[in-house]
């Protein structure tokens, strides 16, 4: 059986492997929830106990902060230093053989504004890359009406002139084998893209990279040079996957405070996995070799797509495939709707269906299993730091801001009158405010990626995009540490999360 294909315990023939499969399905889940519930009773039953693991933890959680927020810092001076090379220059001392590389880019939309869409194509209309070798498909869903259809014309007559090809693909609704989402509309507009212009044209599939961009990405001048550079340099190019900096800036100015935190912590954290390429994982907009998409086939039956095709293709090539962090950044909206209450529940749905990438622990796990010729090292390092990263994300916040103190209210007398009573809070108290110093790196560093002060906006609120850094512990819990949960309990009790828009409202 082709266990490449596999994305839940029912695709699986045997019944020893649909229960192994279900097993890793409840895996996580069952960790989170041990983990909380122990910390609970033992601080009821042995505070000591877990007084020593909770300090023993902010510890960890302390040299965490540190080495994260010294590979954020690294991460952003490389990013700086990627955005003032001149690409076409070293494309250029490489010969001409760049001019041969095509970029196919799929942006698939749904019921996004003629406004948001615009935005992102002149960012495309914009670049410095020849404007010949891009193919563009405008990837729109059949599900969202006419009116979908006359955006899409919009653009088409606006921006067709500044491409090699701009595309309009209609993607059909309930295709069988499908699920309705993000991936199944971009495999129909690649399809779509294949179908009528590389294959006529007889264009290489070695020589295109695809681009899974969303609606709202927007790109920077000299993003596919830079692309294009990483990609000719490689020394196993078509097994490769590239991953620029998701920046989430084109509308941060008006965004809510909590809405700001969460965005720019989701590109620090990707700055920092841009330090660890061994790690790194394909995330939200990336490109990969147009080979690729034909020879394993993009994700269209999941949530999880732009994780799952990097793992699907590892998988396929035997451990033979990476993802290579290019250091650059492109930009995207922060969650913002009409209202504070709509905006944190489309927060919350959005981290919720981030963290649905849980579902990846399952696939991976099963597919080592099966697939030789991967060492154990490799196996094991990726089997732990996934396994750490979403237990980290489920529960670490609750563990340092809530479950921490609960020795202290219910230890009982004989507790509350040890050293180690008396030592908790100022340990745990001393660690945070010395972690707070990687907050500020944080909080500093989001002031440098800030993009020009809109006319109209305070000048004051720069200060108050330092100040919004307090939100901290209640972001890491309310819109980190819930969702998570939220989705590994969906998958543990086989409620499956659906693939949510966020909607992309502006000001």
């Amino acid at each position: 059986m082709n266990y490449v294909n596999i994305t839940r315990a029912e695709d699986l023939e045997e019944i020893k492997d649909k229960r192994t499969y279900r097993f890793l399905e409840i895996l996580p889940a069952a960790l989170s929830i041990t983990t909380l519930l122990l910390a609970g009773i033992l601080s009821w039953l042995a505070p000591v106990v877990i007084a020593f693991f909770i300090i023993g933890f902010d510890i960890y959680w302390l040299l965490r902060v540190v080495y994260f927020s010294i590979n954020q810092l690294f991460a952003y001076k490389k990013m700086k230093k990627n955005l003032n090379i001149d690409w076409e220059g070293k494309l250029n001392q490489l010969g001409d053989s760049w001019k041969d590389i095509y970029h196919l880019i799929v942006l698939p939309t749904y019921q996004e504004t003629y406004e948001v869409l615009r935005e992102s194509f002149e960012s495309l209309k914009n670049v410095k890359y020849p404007g010949e070798r891009l193919i563009v498909v405008l990837a729109i869903e059949e599900s969202a009406g006419s009116e979908a259809v006359e955006r899409a014309k919009r653009i088409e007559k606006e921006y067709s002139k500044y491409f090699f090809k701009l595309l309009i693909s209609v993607h059909p609704k309930g295709l069988e084998g499908e699920m309705a989402g993000k991936g199944a509309n971009l495999n129909y507009g690649a399809n779509y893209a294949k179908e009528k212009v590389i294959d006529p044209l007889g264009i290489s599939y070695n020589k295109i990279l695809l681009a899974s961009f969303d609606s709202d990405t927007k790109a920077g001048e000299q993003y596919f040079l830079c692309l294009t550079y990483n990609f000719l340099i490689d020394k196993n190019p078509l097994r490769t996957s590239y991953q620029p900096i998701p920046v989430y800036n084109n509308n941060i100015w008006d965004a809510s405070a909590f809405s700001r935190v969460i965005s720019v912590s989701g590109t620090f954290w990707q700055m920092i996995m841009q330090e660890r390429p061994e790690k790194l994982v394909t995330y939200s907009s990336h490109s990969f070799p147009f080979r690729v998409f034909v020879d394993v086939g993009y994700p269209k039956d999941l949530v999880a797509d732009d994780s799952h095709i990097f793992w699907k293709a590892y998988f396929f090539y035997k451990g033979d495939y990476k993802t290579k962090p290019l250091h650059y950044p492109v930009s995207m909206d922060a969650v913002m709707a009409k209202g504070i209450t709509r905006t944190a529940i489309n927060q919350y749905k959005q981290q919720r269906r981030w963290a649905w990438g849980c579902t990846e622990i399952p696939y991976v796990i099963f597919n080592f299993l099966k697939i030789k010729g991967i060492s154990f090292k490799e196996k094991f390092g990726h089997i732990f730091t996934m396994i750490e990263g979403y237990w980290s994300w489920a529960n670490s916040a609750l563990l340092i801001f809530f479950l921490g103190w609960l020795p202290l209210f219910i230890g009982g007398d004989k507790f509350n009158v040890t050293m180690v009573s008396y030592s908790l809070p100022r340990i745990t108290g001393l660690i945070m405010n010395i972690s707070m110093a990687g907050i500020m790196i944080s909080a500093l560093t989001g002031l440098l990626l800030l993009p020009k002060r809109p006319e109209g906006v305070n000048i004051f609120k720069k200060f108050f995009m330092v100040i919004q850094w307090i939100l901290i512990p209640f972001t890491l819990i309310i819109f980190g540490s819930l969702p998570s949960l939220d989705s590994q309990i969906r998958m543990m009790i086989k409620k499956p999360l659906g693939f949510w828009v966020t909607p992309k409202d502006r000001k």
